[in-house]
Parts: structure tokens; C-alpha cells; sequence
């Protein structure tokens, strides 16, 4: 249980703050091949997470990474980024261009507009990412199985009291619902930023 707690939040937390980065500069800065770089990153979503196990398996083993968090960290942050990068650079898209310009005025940076401006008002499409991604690697067997040989998360627990011909099932029912609890107080707690950044860009 707090093996869980030690992956999901870093593999949280980590995509949520360099995606935050990448989507301000995608929108709000001009650099050669901005589009191209963007469409690049997005087209990773379509890839299966299930063709990287391997040569991430074989990269790991190379620095004596394989069962360690960092290693799970890592694989949950790359197959992360893609969604987080394109939710938060479609929500800041539909930010208004004068709030922006009036700080250049104003004389901030980039990172002033970023971290004062941009980020409070960008919350709901945080939060629903955080959702997201939260209960991914939460609930998440196949990157734990592969990567957290030593630091199993609740999932991998779980996983290991099925038996061929039986299971534990006095084990397995309680678990399930620790397990499950988690994830529902998290969508409780963040639900209205949810819904608010799913809808903020039909809405604008």
C-alpha cells in the first residue's frame, strides 16, 4: 500500500509539472518547428505502451534500474506526457491572448506569466489530468509487474494471490476495496475540476 503511494505520486506530480512547461511554450512562444514538434508529441499517443516494455526493460537493466522506483517513475512519466502535453496546451489555448499580452506590457517573463498568470487559472485542466494519470498508475499492473519487481504497489499484491486452480479470495476482497477507496476520494475530492476542464474548451 504505501509502495502504491510512493509510485503514483511522483509518476503524478512530475508529468504534471514539465507538461505544464511544454504547454505554455507550445502556446504562448515562437520557435522554429513549434507545430511540428507538437503534432510529433501527440502522435505518441497512439502508440502502444506495450511496445516500449522491452527495449525500457533491456535500457534499465543497462544502469541497474530494473525493480527500483525511479524505474517505474520514469515509465509512467514518458507514457504520461503525450495526454498531459495536449490537455494542457488545448486548454491554455483557449485562454485570451490580451491576458498574456498585458503581462509582456506589465514587463514579466515567461516564467512570471507562467507561474502567476497562466498556472492559476489553468487549475481545471490540472486537476483533471492529475485525475487521470492518478488512477492510471494506480491502478496500473502491467508497468509494476514489469519494472516494480521489488517495490510491488497493492495491484501487484493483489495480483499474486490468484492461483491457478484457486484463489484467496478472503485476501483478495478486502484488498480490492482498500485498493479501490483510493482512487474514489481522489475523483470526489477534484470532481468539479474535473468536469470544469473537460468542458472548458467546448464551452470558450
Amino acid at each position: 500500500f504505501v509502495n502504491s503511494f510512493a509510485i503514483t505520486l511522483p509518476a503524478t506530480l512530475i508529468p504534471i509539472l514539465i507538461a505544464a512547461f511544454a504547454a505554455y511554450a507550445f502556446t504562448f512562444m515562437q520557435f522554429k518547428g513549434r507545430d511540428v514538434l507538437f503534432i510529433v508529441i501527440v502522435s505518441l499517443l497512439v502508440v502502444p505502451n506495450q511496445v516500449a516494455l522491452v527495449p525500457l526493460l533491456q535500457l534499465y537493466g543497462q544502469f541497474g534500474l530494473n525493480g527500483t522506483f525511479p524505474a517505474v517513475w520514469l515509465a509512467h512519466i514518458g507514457f504520461g506526457m503525450p495526454l498531459a502535453i495536449f490537455i494542457l496546451r488545448s486548454y491554455m489555448a483557449t485562454l485570451p491572448k490580451e491576458l498574456i499580452e498585458s503581462a509582456k506590457v506589465d514587463g514579466a517573463t515567461h516564467f512570471t506569466t507562467f507561474w502567476r498568470l497562466v498556472i492559476p487559472v489553468s487549475v481545471p485542466a490540472l486537476a483533471s489530468f492529475a485525475i487521470f494519470q492518478f488512477l492510471w498508475v494506480w491502478n496500473d499492473l502491467l508497468v509494476a509487474l514489469t519494472f516494480a519487481r521489488d517495490t510491488q504497489p497493492i495491484t501487484v499484491a493483489i495480483f499474486s494471490q490468484m492461483r491457478q486452480f484457486s484463489a484467496n479470495i478472503e485476501l483478495i476482497a478486502p484488498a480490492a476495496f482498500i485498493s479501490l477507496a483510493i482512487p474514489l476520494v481522489v475523483f470526489f475530492l477534484f470532481q468539479r475540476y474535473f468536469v470544469q476542464g473537460l468542458l472548458a474548451g467546448s464551452v470558450k
